[in-house]
């Protein structure tokens, strides 16, 4: 029996306007710059506890605020609060929106796994700072306590307790403060719901589920196609990929109408493989087991989708999932198969572990034909993106070099990071064939995330194109910059940064 989608439990985040040694919580956050003179809320709690933290966090204990370094103190009621965490925000001119997102999901780290904080209060730090404003500090951090708060823990019998109301403590501007952490809070719970279908087992995560999942959200006009209708349309490439699979394959369109004339028209697709053998030409299996992952990027289109509602961007934006499963059934698709994709142009498929582009080649041809101004593709799509890039980035390549830059300073505001690879004539070259127009594999000597790009440009019909290749960052090995290991989300909050920015 398939289980219902269900969204995570988020905690209640508000402002308040208060002095910080009258908030009544379990945990009051300071940060300190690393600096000799305390300021801001740091010395408005030092005058409040006698000077202790000058006198002996400082002084005696050498606390140097680097950033991230964390020192915790007892109030003993002098305060209403009844811990004070301070945390090192590090030398001021460094202080960007990627270490407030970080520095946020460090607290909500320590309050929750070391202080099991229930309520907690910060201050904004950071405003003011290289043209920083107090919305973009207060939604980077409120983006990050949700990051870093975030667990997957739906298949413990044992659950650890969580943070239940986090509050932000601004006096003097409250309304912009409070702007800025509903808009963090609507991307932070975004990104949360990609990491939920992410992390999910294939078992439960099929084509079917993120259909359902998708028909979920309201507010948008949501079409799911099945086998037949997609095989009527001539998805042949999408198709052949889903044939060793007993899970149907499903084409997922939602489509979102802003009021008024939209000022653009934007695709957004999202590589929808819910398992990943490699079909016929199968992973060994190290490299398989982590390939529920191989959806990270419906699980993004899915994430922002949610809550495109409450951001409201003056846009007209059209999420399409081509959804399936590689399997090595008796059925499956085979090598030096010839296939034709939606456009018409034919396929020779070199290597059946080259899927996802033959998905994608399918949507993409669909959305150029929607009448749209630009179309983004997020996938996990190749390992040749990890080996140049690590998990610390996701490359991007495309056919229109403003549309890139908007993407990577969507990316700076959503603290992702994006580097351009290149698409060369050479790139398109590696993928012809003698037997068909194209083939799903380029040259064996390199440069396989822009052979594996190149291929797809061929199905773009000339419209503004990028392709953002997240192979490394959308399943971490390991903690990176406050995103704790497993499945980040990536590219939901850029995503969403770019559309709100329209």
């Amino acid at each position: 029996m398939k289980q219902e989608f269900k969204r995570i439990k988020n905690m209640e985040i508000k402002v308040i306007q208060n002095e910080l040694s009258k908030i009544d919580c379990d945990v009051i956050v300071a940060g300190l710059f690393e600096q000799p003179e305390l300021n801001g809320s740091a010395a408005e709690l030092n005058n409040a506890l006698d000077g202790i933290i000058s006198k002996y966090v400082i002084e005696k204990d050498k606390f140097e605020a680097k950033f991230g370094q964390t020192y915790i103190l007892q109030t003993y009621d002098k305060i209403a609060a009844s811990k004070v965490l301070l945390v090192g925000l590090g030398k001021e001119e460094e202080l960007d929106i990627a270490k407030l997102r970080e520095l946020g999901a460090k607290i909500a780290k320590k309050c929750d796994s070391t202080l099991k904080a229930k309520t907690v209060c910060l201050t904004p730090y950071g405003k003011g700072i290289e043209g920083i404003s107090l919305y973009d500090a207060t939604k980077a951090i409120v983006h990050g306590i949700l990051i870093g708060a975030y667990k997957f823990d739906r298949y413990l019998g044992e659950k650890t307790s969580s943070i239940e109301v986090f509050e932000i403590a601004e006096n003097n501007n409250p309304q912009e403060a409070e702007n800025g952490a509903k808009t963090g809070q609507i991307i932070g719970e975004a990104v949360n719901i990609a990491r939920d279908l992410i992390n999910e087992p294939a078992s439960v995560v099929t084509p079917e589920y993120l259909a359902e999942t998708a028909l979920q959200i309201e507010g948008l006009e949501t079409k799911v196609m099945d086998e037949d209708e997609v095989g009527e349309m001539g998805m042949d490439a999408f198709l052949a990929v889903s044939y060793g699979s007993a899970e149907e394959p499903k084409f997922i369109h939602m489509k979102y109408t802003p009021d008024g004339t939209p000022k653009k028209k934007i695709a957004i697709i999202g590589k929808g493989l819910t398992f990943d053998s490699g079909g016929l030409d199968l992973k060994p299996p190290k490299s398989m087991r982590n390939m529920k992952t191989d959806m990270s990027g419906a699980a993004a289109v899915i994430g922002i989708m949610s809550k495109i509602r409450e951001l409201k961007p003056n846009v007209e934006v059209h999420a399409l999932i081509a959804a399936t499963e590689n399997m090595p059934g008796c059925a499956a698709y085979k090598p030096g198969d010839i296939i034709r994709a939606l456009n018409g142009k034919t396929i020779e498929v070199d290597n059946t572990d080259a899927e996802g582009r033959l998905t994608l080649a399918d949507a993409i041809a669909y959305a150029a034909k929607l009448d749209v101004d630009e179309i983004i593709d997020i996938a996990t799509l190749t390992g040749a993106c990890i080996v140049a890039l690590g998990e610390e980035a996701a490359g991007i390549m495309g056919n229109n070099q403003e549309l890139i830059d908007n993407l990577i300073k969507a990316g700076e505001k959503g603290a992702e990071r994006f580097w351009q690879l290149p698409l060369y004539p050479e790139h398109a070259t590696a993928i012809k064939s003698p037997v068909a127009d194209i083939k799903n594999t380029g040259s064996t000597t390199g440069g396989g995330a822009m052979t594996a790009a190149a291929f797809l440009k061929e199905f773009t019909d000339n419209k503004n194109w990028a392709h953002i290749d997240i192979a490394g960052p959308a399943y971490l090995e390991k903690e990176m910059r406050g995103t704790p290991k497993g499945a980040s989300g990536f590219t939901v909050a850029s995503l969403i940064e770019y559309l709100i920015a329209q």
